[in-house]
């Protein structure tokens, strides 16, 4: 298995319908999933849905993206969760969740996940997020770290994002506690200033956050700072900060997930750090100058950019 994406999937409301009715979906590792299977990269995204329309409706979805489900799995009773989102004049958006009750929730807890563990943790990276252990109960979220560290041991990669929902949360120090673990097994980071400054509670540099994660053992670490440009610590060297030009901002959803997805399928095609900064931030310029996390494809959709810089 070349890719696997553990995250939950939600059902999001807004204007613009895809799946059904008002309905869409998002996620930020499911984001993530979609932009590098379009980007031709082999992904799985393993989560948990429910047995109703909406469920079929999102794998359906999924498969004609060329997104690998078989690791989607059903639970009895429980449904995906949802959020509605609004975007105001400037491109910045807020969001409103139901997600208490989400299938996603008791992934771990399955027993058809035991049969795909073993695939999962053969993976060439496997990629989460704190989102992805927030809305998991401790149990599953050892489970999650667990697995993280058997594609370690297999000689796999660990990709990490620290995205922080405090509402996730019973208090702060129980996700950076659980967050810090997830560094430490982390081959590649991804945080997000404004992250980190919140988990941290305090105001801290993109090189100091950088430092930070590879002081706890991930060698490679790239702080997302918006238009100010990423700041790339890795290959034992100083931080430095790739420079990105100024953009209209139509809708920031998904911004960093379609980073993310870019600068993982560079990386996993050999490029280096500046060339993956490169193909991560067209992709996410490309998000943000359209509504939705994950925008209808178009002509100018930088995919093939990837593609052409190597099979991934």
């Amino acid at each position: 298995m070349r890719v696997a994406i553990i995250g939950e999937a939600m059902l999001e409301y807004r204007s613009q319908p895809r799946v059904t009715g008002g309905l869409t979906y998002g996620g930020d590792t499911l984001n993530s999933a979609i932009h590098m299977v379009r980007a031709g990269c082999e992904t799985a995204f393993v989560t948990a849905l429910g047995h109703d329309p909406l469920s079929d409706a999102l794998v359906k979805d999924w498969q004609r993206e060329g997104l690998d489900t078989r690791y989607v799995f059903k639970h009895p009773t429980k449904q995906p969760g949802i959020y509605a989102i609004h975007v105001d004049a400037r491109g910045e958006r807020s969001f409103i969740y139901w997600r208490e009750d989400s299938a996603a929730r008791t992934l771990f807890d399955l027993p058809d996940l035991d049969h795909a563990r073993d695939h999962v943790a053969g993976a060439d990276l496997l990629y989460f997020s704190l989102i992805s252990l927030a809305i998991l109960p401790p149990s599953g979220r050892e489970a999650l770290i667990d697995l993280a560290r058997r594609v370690r041991a297999q000689g796999g990669r660990v990709a990490y994002d620290s995205n922080f929902r405090p509402r996730l949360w019973d208090k702060v120090q129980t996700a950076l506690a659980w967050s810090n673990q997830a560094i430490a097994l982390a081959t590649i980071g991804l945080p997000t200033a404004e992250d980190e400054q919140a988990l941290l509670g305090a105001d801290m540099s993109g090189e100091a956050i950088a430092e930070r994660w590879r002081a706890l053992g991930c060698s490679e670490v790239i702080v997302k700072r918006g238009p100010a440009g990423p700041v790339i610590a890795a290959e034992g060297k100083a931080a430095f900060v790739y420079p990105c030009d100024p953009l209209q901002m139509i809708d920031s959803s998904g911004a960093g997930d379609a980073f993310n997805a870019g600068y993982l399928v560079a990386r996993l095609k050999g490029h280096d750090v500046r060339m993956a900064a490169k193909c991560g931030h067209e992709l996410a310029a490309w998000v943000i100058q359209r509504p939705g996390a994950i925008p209808p494809l178009s002509g100018d959709a930088p995919y093939h950019h990837l593609r052409d810089k190597g099979v991934a």
